[in-house]
């Protein structure tokens, strides 16, 4: 899933938690997506700033999910996750031996691991983590441009946990 199909499907509880860790541990970045949605909207921010937080927060929600502003979603999920849930970020690849920074940030991605180790990595996650911070952290892992892991994919789609999308029922 990309990043705008992400905040389409996350519950929004979950969008408040990331709208309000950007609120509170990066303001600039937080009044800067305000203005650049308003912007695209034609709107001035002062509009969206009299919202109430839960309203703000929905109307973010409902401008991040649209595929015109993948960019700005994008930003928004990296910086939660990197803010946040830094921690979860480099379990995962610590799991997987892939060098990062100590932040979470790489240079390289390495091939594709084998399957039942990214099996294993996913299973830790999720036994620590928040299933939706680990459910979102995956999907967007997978949609990067550097990413070819045709696995991860498959494991995602596979269990339920992980998959954002609502689930079709076939009777």
């Amino acid at each position: 899933m990309t990043a705008h199909e992400i905040l389409q499907h996350i519950r929004p509880e979950t969008a408040g938690e990331i709208f309000l860790h950007l609120y509170e541990k990066d303001r600039p970045a937080y009044r800067a997506t305000i203005q650049l949605l308003a912007s695209r909207r034609k709107l001035r921010s002062v509009i969206i700033d009299r919202k109430t937080r839960p309203e703000r927060y929905a109307w973010l929600q409902a401008e991040l999910a649209r595929k015109s502003n993948e960019d700005a979603s994008t930003e928004i999920l990296q910086t939660w996750l990197l803010g946040a849930h830094q921690d979860l970020v480099c379990a995962f690849l610590d799991s997987l031996a892939i060098a990062h920074n100590g932040h979470g940030l790489l240079e390289e991605l390495p091939p594709q691991p084998p399957e039942e180790k990214l099996k294993e990595a996913i299973d830790g996650l999720l036994a620590k983590y928040p299933v939706d911070a680990v459910a979102i952290y995956l999907n967007l892992f997978s949609e990067m441009d550097i990413a070819d892991w045709p696995s991860l994919k498959k494991l995602i789609n596979q269990d339920p946990r992980l998959c954002l999308a609502p689930q079709t029922v076939i009777a």
